[in-house]
């Protein structure tokens, strides 16, 4: 089995670029970064191809789950690495590695620090290739497996402030990743989780190989832009992703709400582009016209910097520029190519989506 030795230089264009595939989601690059310093300083993190594992080798999915822009999140290392003792302890499974549930400024790190303290491998076999909003979308299609039963546990919140909650959860995937997001409510906004272990072999077909490693290479491009002006780590971006960037101008409207352990509201640049987001964007339009819809992935990018942003992120009257990558330019895992997922997203943003991200399955 080759192993990749996970360094400094990995944790910043894995935040970098991870920040990028958020598409306004993913997690906080400053976490992100924050947790990659810890996963060196604990242990030796590795990355390992799905491909270079048996079969039966038996993959645990870790992620955060919330709502960024909540004031009374709290989810630290501890969090994390409880959340999976507790996994092992309740359910007796014996994990050869880790996966993260989507890639992010944190997405894409996540499972290093757990990665490091078990001794075990970070594999790149993400749920997810770009981020998303329900943990239904990041369980690789096991929805629809019939018959299966979710396994997840739900770690957050502080001990000093009375908010601090341990979860168990087994049921049908919507209905525990329901509850997993109540606990993200109850313990201030963010649970770390650890949850739906799947065999190497169900990641290779379901989940989305190699999109850690494709975090790393927009991250280098973005971050080899660095010290020139901020357009060029935007374009670099857009390049090396198989994007374009769509417009360049200032914020001049922003709404955000949070509910529900989720972000949701709309930012307007230059008056005329419309985006909407339900944690990430879910949609881009002109006018009123639509130029793109998830699981297209759109991102906000500060013109002057050059650094991803998250849609709790930006501020009005931010310099920001919109890059639009198609799906097809894109990893995903199986969840996100499921229609029936879809119906929320047209409920939070009262927007047709479907028709938009289905054409050919929609008459």
């Amino acid at each position: 089995m080759a192993r990749i030795p996970l360094d400094r230089d990995m944790v910043e264009t894995a935040v970098a670029g991870g920040g990028f595939y958020g598409g306004g989601g993913g997690g906080s690059a400053v976490t992100g970064r924050e947790m990659g310093e810890l996963a060196l300083a604990l242990g030796d993190p590795y990355l390992v191809d799905v491909g270079d594992l048996p079969d039966d080798a038996l993959l645990l999915t870790v992620s955060a789950v919330g709502a960024p822009a909540a004031q009374g999140r709290h989810a630290k290392a501890y969090h994390y690495l409880k959340a999976v003792e507790l996994f092992i302890r309740y359910t007796g499974k014996e994990v050869s590695g880790f996966i993260t549930n989507e890639c992010g400024g944190l997405a894409t790190v996540n499972g290093w620090v757990q990665a490091a303290a078990f001794g075990l491998p970070v594999v790149d076999a993400p749920c997810d290739g770009r981020a998303h909003p329900t943990g239904a979308m990041g369980s690789m299609g096991l929805n629809a497996v019939p018959g299966y039963l979710a396994a997840q546990v739900a770690v957050g919140g502080s001990h000093e402030d009375g908010t601090y909650v341990e979860a168990f959860v087994r049921g049908g995937i919507e209905k525990t990743a329901n509850l997993v997001r109540q606990a993200a409510v109850q313990a201030g906004g963010l649970v770390a989780v650890a949850r739906n272990p799947v065999d190497a072999a169900y990641a290779r077909k379901n989940a989305a190989p190699g999109a850690v490693r494709l975090c790393m290479k927009v991250g280098q491009a973005m971050l080899g832009a660095k010290g020139k002006p901020g357009m060029e780590a935007v374009e670099s971006a857009a390049e090396a992703s198989g994007g374009k960037v769509v417009c360049r101008g200032r914020i001049t409207q922003k709404e955000l709400k949070t509910h529900g352990g989720f972000d949701a509201g709309k930012v307007v640049v230059e008056g005329a582009y419309e985006l909407f987001f339900w944690n990430e964007y879910m949609m881009l339009e002109k006018d009123g016209k639509r130029l793109a819809t998830f699981p297209d992935l759109i991102v906000t990018m500060d013109a002057v910097s050059g650094t991803a942003l998250s849609s709790a992120g930006v501020e009005p009257s931010q310099e920001v520029a919109v890059v639009v990558v198609p799906k097809d330019a894109l990893t995903l895992g199986a969840g996100v190519k499921d229609k029936s997922l879809y119906g929320g997203i047209e409920q939070v943003t009262g927007k047709e989506v479907v028709k938009y991200a289905f054409p050919q399955e929609v008459k």
